[in-house]
C-alpha cells in the first residue's frame, strides 16, 4: 500500500500534536521531500511561537466570574445579545487571518509596521521555536563549517560566514533555513557552557541602513538588529543588555567582513 498524500491539515495537527503515532514516520518524509511545506511547517511554528509569547500572561488566567456565568447559561438573558456563533465565527476569522496580518494591526505593544521590527518579529519568532529544541533544534551541525555556511548562503542568496563567538564564550551548534517575509533566511545557533542560547537570523533585506534593538511587548527574548549591505541580521538572546551588545557587535562584524571578502 502507498503512504497517503498529506496536506496543510496534517501541517496543523503534527504542530499541535495530533497527527497519529503510525504516521508520523512518513509525514516526515513527506515533509523532507517537499521544501515548500518545510518552510510551510517552520513559519506556522514560528507564528505560534509568537502567539504564545504574545499572550503568556493571560493564557493561565482564570475565566472571570461573569463569563462563566453567561456560558453556563446562569445570567440574565440580554435583548439583541450577539449570538454564541456569530462570536466563535469571527474569533476563527481573526485565526485564520495569520500571524502576519494579526501582528500588522497591532498598535502600541512595542510591534512597529517597518521592516525592521517585522525582521525582529520574525527572528525572535525563530529564536524561540527552535533554541528552546533540545532535540534538533538544527538541520545541519556545525561540525562542519564549510558545508553549513555554503547551504545556508545557497539558499538565502548571501555570502555567508558562522561566526566565530568563542571568546564570547559561544559554540556554534548548527544551523537551519527558516521563513521569512518573502524569502528564506538563515538561522545559526550558538551555546555556552552554561545553557545559555543564541541565534543568528541572517536574510537579504534592501540597502537602507538601520539598527537597533526590539523585545516583544510581553517581554522574553532581545533582538540586536542591523540592516546594512544587502544583509538584515538579528542576534537573538536573554543575555544581559551589556553582554548581548558585545557579542551581537561581534557577530555583525564577522557577517559583514565574510561578505567583503567575495
Amino acid at each position: 500500500m502507498s503512504a497517503r498524500s498529506f496536506t496543510d491539515r496534517d501541517i496543523h495537527l503534527a504542530l499541535d500534536g495530533e497527527l497519529p503515532e503510525d504516521e508520523r514516520a512518513a509525514y516526515q518524509i513527506w515533509l523532507e521531500a517537499n521544501p515548500d511545506m518545510k518552510a510551510k511547517s517552520l513559519r506556522f511554528a514560528a507564528d505560534n511561537a509568537a502567539l504564545r509569547n504574545l499572550f503568556a500572561g493571560v493564557l493561565e488566567e482564570p475565566v472571570p466570574a461573569r463569563l462563566a456565568t453567561v456560558v453556563n447559561g446562569d445570567g440574565a438573558r440580554r435583548k439583541q445579545a450577539t449570538p454564541w456563533w456569530r462570536m466563535v465565527a469571527a474569533a476563527s476569522l481573526l485565526i485564520a487571518g495569520g500571524l502576519g496580518g494579526y501582528l500588522a494591526g497591532m498598535s502600541g505593544l512595542g510591534m512597529g509596521g517597518d521592516s525592521d521590527d517585522r525582521m525582529a518579529q520574525l527572528a525572535i519568532a525563530a529564536h524561540q521555536t527552535f533554541a528552546s529544541d533540545k532535540n534538533r533544534p538544527v538541520e545541519v551541525d556545525g561540525s562542519d563549517q564549510a558545508y553549513l555556511t555554503g547551504w545556508l548562503s545557497k539558499r538565502t542568496g548571501l555570502t555567508l560566514v558562522a561566526p566565530d563567538l568563542s571568546k564570547d564564550g559561544f559554540t556554534l551548534l548548527g544551523g537551519r533555513l527558516v521563513p521569512a517575509d518573502g524569502a528564506t533566511a538563515a538561522l545559526m545557533l550558538y551555546a555556552d557552557a552554561d545553557g545559555n542560547r543564541i541565534s543568528v537570523y541572517v536574510v537579504a533585506e534592501g540597502t537602507e541602513r538601520s539598527k537597533g534593538t526590539f523585545t516583544l511587548a510581553s517581554g522574553g527574548p532581545e533582538a540586536v538588529y542591523w540592516q546594512d549591505e544587502g544583509y538584515g541580521c538579528a542576534i537573538v538572546g536573554t543575555l544581559p543588555p551589556e553582554q548581548m551588545g558585545t557579542v551581537a557587535r561581534n557577530a555583525y562584524k564577522q557577517l559583514i567582513a565574510g561578505a567583503a571578502r567575495t
